[in-house]
Parts: structure tokens; sequence; C-alpha cells
């Protein structure tokens, strides 16, 4: 396969992604993923079982890096914001590392893929191969914008191997710090969700499309790290009357609707989707590390009683 048929596949699926993302968003399950498209009569997945994948319909650059909870490698981002991808093992000319510095050369875009919880990956393009380090074994990933890649024919892709801009490395920075802040916000709705089995906290409701994972202490404040034991999961409903402080949670689990609240006569979602709610417990997850931190929960609820 030449590398203008090679481009197509690529572009494709980056197309394939963005409509995976409008059904499930971007937290997306592995085995859509595995199982990934069909191109020309070739099936086109788009991971494996290595973190460095190379379909068979490609020669020699992969398609995608993923990070995996249960790997062997500890990715993180630099003093500068990008993204520091472990080689496969120790020889630097294995021909994982060697596709990955081939994609650094021409300047091929790739896929991200990071796990969140078992079984769901976050889903990042283009990303850029900038910098293969022989020496600590590391590649500097840089994220790009999708239009870039999106719009481009193989010769706009054959002149994009031109040497990188100022403007380029700018933008390619900043968008990487904000994928770097979404990473973490993804990763703790869904350490969250998975913590209350997919159900809100309050109501049951197992919808995962209508579910947050609220904060106790909010991620502004001191103390408000992203952490299961200071996150519940909630309907938006719920999540919007918890953070407006129409109802508090007690350290004891128990929920409290604000005594205005309990006064009112207003239909039906009043009576049962907030006042009914008074003094029940709250859902729980399974384990007893990822509930709710009883001396966090004390925090909220006193500023939930001033707020009365």
């Amino acid at each position: 396969m030449n590398t203008a048929e090679e481009h197509r596949i690529r572009l494709k699926a980056f197309d394939w992604l963005s409509k995976q993302v409008e059904i499930h968003g971007d937290v997306l399950p592995r085995q859509i993923l595995a199982e990934g498209f069909e191109f020309d009569g070739n099936r086109v997945p788009l991971l494996g079982p290595q973190g460095i994948f190379k379909p068979r319909v490609f020669q020699q650059i992969p398609i995608s890096i993923t990070t995996t909870l249960s790997g062997p490698y500890d990715d993180s981002f630099d003093q500068d914001g990008l993204l520091q991808y472990r080689y496969r093992g120790t020889d630097p000319n294995h021909r994982d590392n060697i596709g990955l510095k081939l994609a650094a050369k021409h300047r091929i875009p790739l896929i991200y893929f990071h796990a969140i919880v078992p079984g769901k990956y976050l889903a990042v393009w283009p990303i850029y191969i900038i910098k293969a380090d022989d020496i600590s074994l590391t590649f500097t990933v840089a994220v790009d914008d999708a239009t870039f890649v999106s719009r481009a024919t193989q010769e706009d892709f054959d002149t994009l191997r031109g040497a990188d801009s100022a403007d380029d490395d700018a933008r390619r920075r900043y968008i990487t710090a904000s994928v770097r802040q979404r990473l973490h916000q993804r990763s703790f709705r869904e350490r969250v969700l998975h913590a209350y089995r997919g159900q809100c906290a309050f109501c049951r409701l197992k919808h995962e499309e209508l579910l947050d994972a609220a904060h106790i202490i909010p991620d502004s404040d001191p103390g408000g790290d992203p952490l299961v034991k200071n996150g519940m999961a909630l309907c938006k409903i719920h999540h919007a009357a918890f953070d407006k402080y129409f109802l508090g949670v007690r350290p004891d689990y128990l929920i409290e609707v604000r005594p205005d609240i309990l006064l009112e006569h207003d239909g039906p979602m009043l009576q049962h989707g907030l006042k009914g709610l008074h003094e029940k417990r709250i859902i729980l997850p399974t384990k007893k590390i990822q509930r709710p931190d009883p001396e966090l929960l004390d925090q909220r609820y006193m500023i939930f009683k001033k707020a009365v």
C-alpha cells in the first residue's frame, strides 16, 4: 500500500472517530476501537494488544499509541505540557519504536488512546511525534487541531513535512495543555461513575448520558482533588440541586433538603425528585475506599447549612 493510500485511511479513521464521539462521547469502549472500520474491503482496527499499534494494511508507520491502566509504562507530561510516551521495551530499534520515529520524520498524524477505566479510552487526534530520545527511551508527543488534517489533500499533507513554524509549535502546546485538562476531567468522571456502578447516588438513574461526576469540594478550592472520595455520581438535575444548595449530604450519608424547598408545592418533580429525598441515604460504592470522605462531606454540609 502506498503513502497516499495510507493517508486516505488515516483521514477515514479521524472521520470515523468523530462519528463515534458524537454517539458515545469522547470516552470510547475498547470493543468499538478494536473492531474499527472497513476500508475498501479491509478491516482497520485502531488499537491492539500492544501500546504502539500498526494495522496490517499499513507498511511501517503505526496508526495509534495507547496508554493502558495496567501497562508497564508510566507516561506523563513534561514541564512544557507535552506528553511523554515511553518506547516499547529498551531496544530503540524495535520495529514499533522505528515506526514512531518514521512518523516523527515524516510528520505523520496519529491517534492517542488513554485508558480512563478498564475498557474505556479517551480518544485524542491528531497527535504528532515531535521528538524521539533514545537515552530516556521516550517520545515527546503534541496534539494538534483536527481541522488542519481533515482538510488536507495528499499534496497538502506532503507540504506539512517541512519544518514546523513557531505558530505550529505554540498551537500544539496550547491544544496539548487543554487535552491534559480534559484527560483529568474525563478520568474523574469515569472513575466516579464506575465506583457508583453507573447510577445516580440519589435517585438510582442508570443512564450514563444523564450522569455527572459531582465534586463534593469544588476542584477550584483547596482540597478539591479529583479523587473518587471527593465525588458522587449524580444525575444532571440532582447535580444542579446539590451545587445550588437545594439539598446537602451529611457526613452520615443522609440527604437533607433545604427547609424552604420542603414547604413548597409545585408538582411531582419537586415532590418526588427533591422533597422525597429528605433523610434518605445515598447509594454508596461497594469499596469503602471509594465512598465519600466524611470530612469532605462535613465541610460541604457546613456551607449548605449557611446557605439555608
